[in-house]
């Protein structure tokens, strides 16, 4: 990532931490007053990336699964997915306990 990348994010960072809308305009400003020359490109391209999302709230789901999706109406979207999950942790199962049986078949053993 360019310097000029970072000081449009950390500038981002500053607008939502004050609460003020991000626009390109504002991503501009803060990052000609720290002195980092910044390709309008730039700034818009942040400015419509980020427009109508809660920083902080992306912030705070970051590493978590399906942190970009939105909520399921009715809830049964949790369940389904759980399903779904439980469902493929099952078919790895089968999937490990062959590969080391043909390990074994094979002759060739840890301790060998």
């Amino acid at each position: 990532m360019s310097v000029a990348e970072k000081a449009v994010v950390y500038a981002a960072l500053i607008l939502a931490d004050d609460g003020v809308d991000i626009t390109a305009d504002k991503l501009q400003a803060l990052t000609k007053a720290a002195g980092v020359e910044v390709e309008p490109v730039w700034a818009n391209l942040f400015s419509k990336a980020l427009e109508g999302k809660n920083i902080g709230e992306l912030l705070m789901n970051i590493g978590t699964p399906g942190a970009g999706a939105p909520a399921g109406g009715g809830g049964g979207g949790a369940v389904a997915g759980g399903a779904a999950a439980e469902e493929k942790k099952e078919e790895e199962k089968p999937a490990e306990a062959e590969k080391e049986e043909s390990d074994e078949d094979m002759g060739f053993g840890l301790f060998d």
